[in-house]
């Protein structure tokens, strides 16, 4: 778990849910949209900070283990994944949460430990095919 406090001065430092990348997340509730910025090494990646609470939703609303299938923006996500959801047309925003194109994928890596993190989630922790769900 992380002691950072999720804004950009005091952020979340983060373990990828199979741990072998640690990252950093915060919230930038004054940039246009809201984001929820990730920063891995050099790269940043933004997403819309209101997908904290619609994934939430979304996975008490399934009531179950849902697989995270992360998937760079080029490639197609797996059906039934957090990652397809982040993108879908059927999701709140109706489409993409990710804000950078060229940036806009691995949803189902970096935002299922914010969730964790927040007390939101449960978050597997295996080398591969991991999944999560509502708390």
């Amino acid at each position: 778990m992380s002691e950072g406090k999720g804004t950009k001065d005091e952020p979340w430092t983060l373990k990828t849910p199979p741990g072998t990348s640690e990252y950093q997340a915060w919230r930038d509730e004054a940039a246009d949209p809201p984001a929820l910025v990730v920063q891995v090494g050099k790269t940043q990646l933004r997403y819309a900070l209101r997908c904290i609470d619609d994934l939430h939703a979304m996975l008490k609303e399934r009531a179950d283990w849902v697989p995270l299938g992360s998937a760079d923006e080029q490639k197609a996500a797996a059906d039934g994944t957090i990652e397809a959801w982040g993108r879908s047309a059927d999701n709140p925003v109706g489409g993409w949460y990710g804000l950078k194109k060229g940036l806009r994928g691995r949803f189902g890596m970096y935002v299922p430990p914010v969730l964790e993190v927040l007390g939101l989630a449960e978050v597997e922790h295996q080398a591969r095919n991991n999944r999560m769900r509502a708390r």
